[in-house]
């Protein structure tokens, strides 16, 4: 393949397999996924994105897209792989509260450059990860029943379409573009920066606290008794967590199965240890790290890991967490389960994430968010996608029939790939998929299939 066209219209390098620099480029966080394309091009700005897509459509490559790679799905095996963290634009205006954030920033440098001017972004449960990514997938933040999902808080977007045109989309403009970007994932376009929302928020009531896994049955049955009280800007998750025997891991968790409750919010301590106590009271706790903490420590909520790891995972909404949904959790994942999972958990919907707006985010509808995750390790590795996929097979007669789409693990046939959205909002991203994307060049990753615009 001649790549020297391609190379003489971009400033970032383009590299073939071989190159010195190939294997760091496609090295994805999931390292069960090997990307293995024709070409990359290291972007370096938004031309360079245009540049690429346009002479992948002239010969009809496949585009994959990739800054931090914890959305890598599905492997990239062919075609033309466009790295955007080389676009690490970062601009932070106080006085209109916003940042302008490039396709390769993670939420750690906006955390940090916000927190400065007391403001913040709508991190999720790591800040490792890439902004613009997260927020396409419409975005759970820890705060999310306070504030919404962070793709409620976006002002405009630079995208480069399938066609190679670079446009610039304000939010509320009513355009498709600005629908679909908001919660379709990359699927009419190749996001080069975007515009969002900061809050006033310097600190929150947050953090864990951890049971012996043995109280996992009498935990959830709180749980869910618990939240039923919550007022709608109280935000919680809970998991059950099977942590391996690394010497990292602090020793009450280490190589334990714990059940491991995490809250955000944003009201006072006092008022949060009075509506934490319920849970409290269940048991003394291994571990309790709730209380008033730096909103730039969120990290230290979910504990999600901060190194790339080879994992599979998978997730389903749900209209209920009753107590044959309960059992049917603790069946695959409690006490007594075989289980190689290192996470199965709940989050807590509702609040603000509900509602009706004018955007393609799915799972407004649902109650709770349900997530496995397992590790590749020896000797369980090949235990691990059966396993994520009984867990989320299991919890069918209480879903509302969707996912998130951030959450949702390998996309599968058309029916699967359109479960994160709602059926009218599905087909309205097939359609847009079909005008802006028309060769299907961007076809890696959630990606889904066309609907004539007609």
């Amino acid at each position: 393949m001649d790549i020297s066209t391609l190379a003489d219209s971009v400033q970032g390098p383009v590299l073939r397999p071989g190159d010195e620099q190939y294997a760091e480029e496609v090295a994805a966080f999931n390292l069960a996924r090997q990307h293995t394309p024709d070409v990359v091009v290291v972007a370096r700005s938004a031309e360079d994105v245009s540049a690429a897509v346009r002479w992948a459509g002239e010969r009809g490559l496949p585009v994959g897209v990739q800054a931090t790679g914890h959305g890598a799905v599905v492997p990239i095996t062919e075609g033309l792989l466009i790295n955007t963290r080389g676009l690490d634009e970062l601009t932070v205006d106080p006085e209109r509260r916003t940042a302008r954030v490039g396709a390769g920033v993670k939420w750690r440098r906006v955390l940090d450059a916000a927190a400065e001017h007391g403001l913040a972004g709508l991190c999720g449960s790591t800040s490792d990860v890439g902004v613009v990514g997260y927020t396409l997938g419409g975005g759970l933040p820890v705060l999310g029943r306070s504030y919404g999902f962070s793709s409620d808080h976006v002002r405009s977007f630079d995208v480069v379409t399938g066609d190679g045109r670079l446009h610039h989309v304000e939010t509320g403009d009513g355009s498709e573009l600005d629908w679909a970007l908001r919660g379709g994932k990359g699927n009419v376009g190749v996001v080069t920066a975007m515009e969002i929302d900061l809050l006033e928020i310097e600190t929150i009531y947050g953090g864990g606290i951890f049971w012996p896994g043995a109280l996992a049955p009498t935990l959830l049955t709180v749980f869910a008794e618990w939240v039923e009280t919550l007022p709608e800007d109280f935000s919680a998750s809970i998991g059950l967590l099977r942590l391996p025997p690394l010497p990292d891991i602090p020793e009450p968790l280490r190589g334990q199965f714990t059940v491991h409750l995490r809250v955000a919010y944003i009201g006072d301590d006092a008022e949060g240890d009075r509506l934490v106590a319920p849970m409290r009271e269940v048991a003394p706790p291994l571990i309790d790290m709730v209380g008033r903490m730096p909103y730039t420590a969120l990290d230290r909520i979910h504990m999600d890991p901060d190194h790339p790891v080879p994992y599979e995972e998978g997730g389903i909404l749900l209209r209920e967490l009753g107590p044959d949904t309960i059992e049917a959790i603790l069946d695959q994942a409690g006490p007594d389960a075989e289980c190689p999972l290192l996470l199965v958990e709940l989050r807590l919907m509702g609040g603000a994430l509900a509602g009706d707006r004018a955007d393609a985010v799915g799972g407004r509808d649902a109650a709770y968010a349900l997530f496995a995750v397992g590790a590749l390790m020896p000797p369980i590795a090949d235990a691990v996608l059966p396993a994520v996929r009984r867990v989320v097979a299991g919890m069918a007669p209480w879903s509302t029939g969707g996912s998130l789409v951030n959450f949702h693990g390998i996309p599968g046939d058309d029916a699967d790939r359109a479960r994160p959205w709602p059926a009218p909002t599905f087909e309205r991203l097939q359609r847009a998929k079909a005008t802006y994307d028309p060769a299907n060049l961007l076809r890696f990753g959630h990606a889904v299939p066309a609907l004539d615009p007609a």
